[in-house]
C-alpha cells in the first residue's frame, strides 16, 4: 500500500508547475560567494569563448592542401661528389622526402650459393645431416642447398644458401656519413583551399620566386621563405644531427595554419613545428633506413650493388583551420553564456540551504506550496459589557 501512495503522490507530483521565488538574503558571506562565481562564469565567456576561442564564428577545419618539397645541395665525400640525384629520395618530390646520410655498401653481388650468415637461427653446422635441403628461415637469406660450407674464410661451417652472394652481413663496406648534409636545405611549397569560405593561400609571395634561392625561414623576418635548413630542422626537433648520421631517423614538418578571415586574408601565414615521430630508444625498430640496388652486368652475368641507407626521413603534415564571424554561433553562445550565469544562483541555494540555514528559516520562506487551503479566519467574539440601563435612544437625546 505504502508503494502505491509512493507512485500515486509521485505521478500526481509530475503535472505541477514550479515557479522560482525572489528573495532577498542579508548575508554577506552568502553575497560575497554569489558576485565571485558570477564573476568567474561571466570573465570565462567573454575571455576564453568569445576572445580565445572565437565562438562567434563558423569553423572549417578540414581544409584541402598540396605539399611540394625540393632538397638542394652538393656534397663531397671522399673523391665522390654527392648530389640530389645520388641522396634524395624520392627525386619527384611530395609530402615524404627523405636524404641520404651514411650508407653501407655490398659491391659485386651474383646469383649464387654462398655460407648463411651465423646469426641465423639454426644456420651453423658440423655435417650436411644438419641443413635441410630447401627450407628456408624468415631471419635468412634465401633457400639452404642442404650442403654444409665453411663460413668463408673462417674455421667454423654454416649451412648453404641459395641467393645474391656475398651475403651483405659479411661483405658490407661501411662508409663515412655525409657530414656535410647539415647545410642541405629543404624547400617546402604548401598551397591551401578553405572552400567554405572561398579562400586560397600559399607559404610563398607571388612575384618573387628569385628571392628564395637566397633566403632561408625565419619566423619573424622571412615568414614567406619555406626554405629550411637540415641542420636547423634537427634542432628544431631537439636531435643531435651526428646521431641522426649514424642511425637515422623519421621527423614531422608541422605546417599550421590558423585564419581569422574577419580581417584581410593576406594576414594568414602559416607557422612551422618540427618533431621527431620514430622512437629514439635502442630498440631495433628506431631510425631510420632502407635498401636499394644498383644492377648492372659484367661478363654476361647481372651483378648488383645493395645499398642500405641511413637517413633523415621528413613527412610533411598540414594542418588548418580558419573562421569568420556568423550569425547563428554567436547567438548559440550568447545565449549559452546568459543560461550559465544561472548556475550561480543553484549553488548560492545549495550553500545556503545546505550550511548556512541550521533552523530552517530560509527554506520555510523559499518553498511555497501553493496546492494546500489556506487555513480559514480567526473569528474573535467581542462582549460589551454596559453600567446602568441597557437601553438607548440617541433618537431624543435622552441621557443615559
Amino acid at each position: 500500500m505504502g508503494l502505491m501512495e509512493f507512485f500515486r503522490e509521485f505521478f500526481l507530483g509530475f503535472w505541477d508547475y514550479e515557479t522560482p521565488k525572489i528573495m532577498v538574503v542579508k548575508n554577506r558571506t552568502l553575497g560575497v560567494i554569489y558576485r565571485m562565481v558570477q564573476f568567474l562564469v561571466i570573465t570565462y565567456f567573454i575571455w576564453y569563448v568569445f576572445i580565445s576561442q572565437k565562438a562567434y564564428q563558423d569553423i572549417e577545419t578540414r581544409p584541402e592542401s598540396s605539399v611540394y618539397t625540393e632538397m638542394r645541395g652538393v656534397g663531397i665525400l671522399g673523391d665522390s661528389i654527392r648530389d640530389t640525384t645520388e641522396y634524395v629520395r624520392p627525386s619527384e618530390g611530395g609530402d615524404v622526402i627523405s636524404t641520404i646520410l651514411r650508407r653501407e655498401v655490398t659491391h659485386n653481388q651474383t646469383q649464387g650459393t654462398c655460407a648463411e650468415h651465423y646469426n641465423v637461427p639454426n644456420a651453423n653446422c658440423t655435417t650436411d645431416a644438419d641443413c635441410v635441403k630447401g627450407e628456408m628461415d624468415f631471419d635468412g637469406h634465401g633457400q639452404r642447398t642442404g650442403r654444409c660450407v665453411p663460413y668463408y674464410n673462417y674455421t667454423f661451417k654454416t649451412c648453404e644458401i641459395r641467393s645474391w652472394c656475398p651475403i651483405e652481413e659479411f661483405a658490407a663496406v661501411r662508409e663515412p656519413p655525409l657530414v656535410e648534409a647539415i647545410n642541405f636545405s629543404v624547400f617546402i611549397k604548401n598551397a591551401i583551399h578553405f572552400p567554405k569560405f572561398k579562400v586560397l593561400r600559399g607559404n610563398i609571395k607571388p612575384r618573387k620566386p628569385k628571392k628564395l634561392l637566397k633566403c632561408n625561414y625565419h619566423p619573424d623576418t622571412n615568414p614567406y621563405c619555406p626554405v629550411f635548413r637540415l641542420g636547423y630542422i634537427a634542432e628544431q626537433a631537439r636531435e643531435k644531427f651526428s646521431e641522426l648520421c649514424r642511425t637515422g631517423g623519421v621527423i614531422g614538418v608541422f605546417i599550421n595554419w590558423k585564419c581569422d578571415f574577419d580581417v584581410d586574408p593576406s594576414e594568414c601565414i602559416p607557422t612551422y613545428s618540427f618533431r621527431r615521430l620514430d622512437l629514439r630508444k635502442n630498440l631495433p625498430s628506431s631510425g631510420y633506413h632502407y635498401w636499394f640496388a644498383k644492377y648492372y652486368n659484367k661478363d654476361g652475368l647481372e651483378y648488383r650493388t645493395l645499398i642500405k641507407a641511413y637517413g633523415i626521413r621528413l613527412d610533411v603534415i598540414v594542418h588548418g583551420q580558419a573562421g569568420k564571424f556568423s550569425l547563428i554561433p554567436t547567438i548559440i553562445n550568447t545565449v549559452t553564456a546568459m543560461t550559465s550565469v544561472g548556475i550561480c544562483s543553484i549553488i548560492c541555494d545549495w550553500i545556503m540551504l545546505t550550511f548556512i540555514d541550521k533552523n530552517e528559516v530560509y527554506s520555510e520562506r523559499k518553498f511555497d506550496d501553493a496546492s494546500k487551503e489556506p487555513n480559514p479566519p480567526t473569528v474573535t467574539e467581542i462582549t460589551l459589557t454596559s453600567f446602568g440601563s441597557t437601553h438607548s435612544d440617541l433618537s431624543d437625546g435622552v441621557p443615559l
